[in-house]
């Protein structure tokens, strides 16, 4: 296990450089840059404000500048944004609050999600999976801008429930959670319930109900256990897309996260933000599938991870 951990973390590492050697391509790819506005500074300026960040070296140089630097800790300065600020700085004011409503947003997608998805394959056929399908259905097939929106002219604007923005109390984060749990906890409900209708026909649990084992012993002990594999490499992502806080949902209720900010920062070309805030998630994205890679061993002490296999 421990020599497989070590593996995977080498090429994590491989991965994390390949993710800001392409990111750093195409943002230079892209026409413009980050001192250019609608009031652009006289050549003169502009060439003295490129030779200040690096911006005037050729593209290769700049890069491998880059990558040294990643490795040291520096991330550069914000360009614009937050000027002269060190962006490692930015990362860790604006990720707590990402993160915090992330949690939040997770927790109440695995613990709602799974629970339906097991009472829609129990309940196979009836009302009640008809009804199920139907909310996880229209729950995976939304975008949630549009979700976003709907919950802010429903319990905002028209019967002024709740506050349409900010993260002044516990209030605050009920809409943007529900937001952006909705979609996680309607695709996580469908994979519960495809995994454990696969589960509830195998011989093991055949053999259980013959024992005269409870429907809860049944569905939680018996078959549960293996029909959260799928659920768990799903989580892997989503963890990592989810703490991030949601781009469009912190868009759409004003709140002051990393994602919000990362959007602005495109706008803005800010070359620094752009390249650290995504070498960060993509970091998240790979170190949470590993968690998840370790994870199937607990679930399943069967499945031979350094293998691959079961």
């Amino acid at each position: 296990m421990a020599k497989y951990i070590v593996k995977r973390l080498a090429q994590s590492l491989i991965l994390v450089i390949l993710v800001a050697c392409l990111t750093f391509l195409l943002m230079n790819l892209v026409p413009g840059g980050p001192f250019l506005s609608e009031k652009s500074p006289s050549p003169e300026v502009l060439a003295a404000m490129e030779a200040k960040y690096g911006l005037d070296q050729p593209l290769p140089i700049q890069l491998k500048n880059y990558v040294v630097n990643m490795f040291k800790g520096d991330f550069g300065v914000s360009l614009k944004m937050q000027k002269n600020r060190p962006v490692i700085l930015i990362i860790k004011e604006m990720f707590p609050v990402s993160a915090k409503i992330g949690l939040i947003a997770l927790v109440m997608a695995v613990t709602i999600g799974i629970p339906l998805g097991c009472i829609s394959a129990y309940y196979r056929g009836t009302r009640i999976d008809s009804a199920l399908r139907v909310v996880m259905t229209l729950g995976i097939s939304v975008p949630s801008f549009v979700i976003a929106t709907l919950l802010l002219l429903l319990f905002c604007v028209k019967f002024q429930l709740l506050p349409s923005m900010g993260l002044n109390g516990w209030e605050n984060y009920i809409l943007p959670c529900t937001a952006l749990s909705f979609y996680p906890m309607c695709y996580t409900g469908r994979l519960a319930r495809s995994s454990m209708l696969d589960a509830i026909n195998q011989d093991y649990i055949r053999t259980a109900k013959a024992k005269g084992a409870s429907t809860k012993a049944i569905i939680f002990k018996h078959a549960l256990r293996n029909a959260l594999i799928p659920v768990l490499t799903y989580l892997g992502p989503l963890t990592a897309f989810i703490l991030s806080g949601g781009f469009v949902v912190e868009t759409v209720f004003s709140i002051p996260g990393l994602g919000r900010y990362f959007i602005q920062s495109i706008l803005n070309r800010d070359y620094p933000i752009i390249m650290a805030t995504t070498i960060f998630l993509a970091a998240l994205v790979i170190f949470m599938n590993l968690v998840v890679d370790i994870m199937y061993r607990v679930v399943d002490p069967r499945i031979d991870i350094t293998k691959g296999g079961n």
